[in-house]
């Protein structure tokens, strides 16, 4: 039976819809709405310009297209190829006329024979478009240059992701092409776009941290299982795998960075990612790995023995992290306390001090040497999420405690991370309140199945 052309594009059209509508758990289109007017505001009567990246190819492409963070912070648009301008409110001068706040989003025409390969996408031509996208105006991303010229005076500032030397950025090849069509006016300079988004994005609200929540919740279910899992003889990427697995059956699209499983030696590198040793009998087993629910990550990780019970060493060691972090919990103000050593009321610096004055080395020095990183870190679209962290923790903020020791003469290696946030009274909420930390409860849980 024949289709026509008329009929088999309505259906693409609808089949994108339809896969925009259930791929991500978005926020009502009225929060980016939000973020884009608090963009405007830092502005200084500039102009933001930012780009999302091209369909990913290659070994980039190894779990699909992921939208830039930056980008879908500030639109929620989660296909390739788009463009969002803002222009903020600028008064009238002697050599340019007012102009109202305005926001746009481009979209790139559709091709219908790539789409065959990578799937139906949303066209600026679809009737639907701003309603899809949450926009008012949505535009081709032919008519970037054009929209450009009206929008931007003489002597303007162009907000992006302006790259370093040597550096790639999304804005690169779009903006060597904008200058070559003279979109910008004489006069007109760029300014790194990124500290202004970093700042907007040290506080969450309420629509992230229950993203982030789900994201956590799936790493947790995760962990549950891995550390009841575990045994000695199992590979470490054994349990790498069904981490993977667990979250992604709970809506994780992917792992939010490459899950760390570590035993004996490898415990005690911070950054361990091959996952393939054997766990071996009375090893100590580091497993630092957490999925991403709708591109938000969360950041989790547990030390637990593969025999099912701490030795008296690993036990000490143990509890000295631990007491690390509920130190550095106990210390915590909001609107005071500072998550970077040597900052006023540093919460590094509280459990430096206790891993410091609790417990010795083989040599009979003190253990602060073996903590070599930060405390904690920011998360958000990102697992290590861009922020002011010069500003103290306050409502909104999203972040990890982390104590660690790594005492690789004697293949100990022990972190304890746990999800924070802290919520508008001022209380610093645990996110993963319910995953085990106790060394008795560990046992327990691994002793149980």
């Amino acid at each position: 039976m024949m289709v026509t052309r008329k009929i088999l594009v309505g259906l693409v059209g609808l089949l994108a819809v339809s896969a925009l509508s259930s791929a991500l758990d978005r926020q009502p289109a009225s929060d980016y709405h939000a973020r884009r007017e608090k963009l405007a505001a830092k502005l200084n009567g500039g102009v933001a310009l930012v780009f999302a990246p091209p369909e990913a190819e290659g070994p980039n492409d190894l779990y699909g297209y992921r939208p830039d963070d930056n980008f879908y912070y500030l639109t929620g648009w989660p296909e390739p190829g788009a463009a969002v301008l803002i222009a903020a409110e600028r008064g009238a001068t002697n050599s340019s006329a007012a102009r109202p706040y305005t926001e746009i989003i481009f979209l790139p025409k559709r091709n219908y024979s790539q789409e065959q390969w990578t799937g139906p996408k949303l066209g600026p031509e679809d009737p639907k478009a701003a309603q899809i996208t949450g926009f008012e105006r949505v535009e081709s991303l032919d008519s970037l240059r054009d929209e450009l010229v009206k929008l931007v005076p003489g002597r303007s500032t162009i907000y992006t992701d302006v790259p370093a030397s040597g550096e790639d950025s999304n804005s690169k090849a779009p903006l060597l092409w904008l200058e070559t069509a003279n979109a910008f006016p004489v006069g007109t300079s760029y300014e790194d776009i990124r500290p202004l988004l970093g700042s907007l994005r040290t506080v969450k609200d309420v629509g992230e941290i229950e993203l982030i929540r789900k994201a956590t919740n799936a790493s947790m279910a995760a962990q549950l299982a891995a550390i009841r899992a575990i045994k000695h003889g199992m590979t470490e990427r054994e349990i790498s795998a069904l981490l993977q697995f667990e979250w992604g059956k709970r809506g994780c699209e992917r792992p939010a960075y490459a899950p760390i499983v570590g035993s004996g030696i490898n415990s005690t590198v911070l950054h361990y990612s091959d996952d393939s040793g054997t766990i071996q009998n009375g090893d100590l087993v580091l497993m630092d790995a957490a999925g991403e629910y709708s591109l938000y990550a969360s950041d989790i990780t547990r030390t637990v023995p593969a025999s099912g019970q701490f030795t008296a060493r690993q036990r000490e060691i143990y509890e000295i992290v631990l007491g690390a972090q509920r130190a550095a919990i106990a210390a915590f103000q909001s609107g005071v306390s500072h998550l970077q050593r040597n900052q006023a009321n540093s919460l590094q610096d509280v459990a430096m001090n206790y891993i410091n004055t609790h417990g010795k080395d083989l040599h009979g020095q003190p253990l602060g040497k073996y903590f070599f990183h930060g405390l904690g870190h920011y998360v958000g679209l990102n697992v290590h999420d861009p922020g002011d962290y010069s500003v103290p923790l306050g409502p909104g903020m999203v972040f990890t405690i982390e104590p660690g020791i790594y005492i690789p003469e004697e293949k100990i290696g022990v972190r304890i991370e746990d999800m924070f946030y802290v919520d508008n009274s001022g209380k610093l909420i645990r996110l993963t309140e319910s995953l085990p930390q106790a060394p008795d409860e560990i046992e327990k849980l691994m002793q149980s199945h």
